[in-house]
């Protein structure tokens, strides 16, 4: 089978590493944010019509952003809210994001979110 090399830029390379540290560690951090706040009620960025949602896009653009800056600063800080698999530019978006679900740390994360994040939505369900 013949590979013809893809050279990425590193600005397509950044913009996928950005992307995916968005979806996968920023947006169900600030999802299950969302949820408590609403379950609690103690927040009025929740009770207008698109808050929550506005706030989750805009918290986990940010995290996104910030976090690789952080992560090379402070390594110890930030092993777990950073994956320089994202930012790796011999990878294509599909690996990038294959090689990161066989890790160990990635499995117990992914189920972690989904654990919390059905455990507020059934909270979030019943009580209003």
């Amino acid at each position: 089978m013949n590979v013809i090399a893809f050279q990425k830029s590193p600005s397509q390379n950044r913009l996928e590493g950005f992307a995916l540290t968005a979806l996968f560690q920023g947006f169900p951090t600030f999802a299950a944010a969302a949820l408590m706040l609403k379950f609690t009620g103690s927040h009025e960025i929740v009770g207008h019509r698109y808050g929550a949602a506005i706030f989750v896009v805009l918290a986990s653009l940010f995290f996104a952003l910030v976090t690789p800056w952080l992560a090379r600063k402070f390594p110890n800080r930030f092993k777990h809210g950073y994956e320089p698999l994202f930012f790796d530019a011999s990878l294509s978006f599909i690996e990038k994001i294959a090689r990161w679900r066989t890790q160990p740390v990635t499995s117990l994360q992914l189920v972690t979110n989904v654990m919390l994040l059905s455990l507020l939505a059934v909270g979030v369900a019943s009580a209003g």
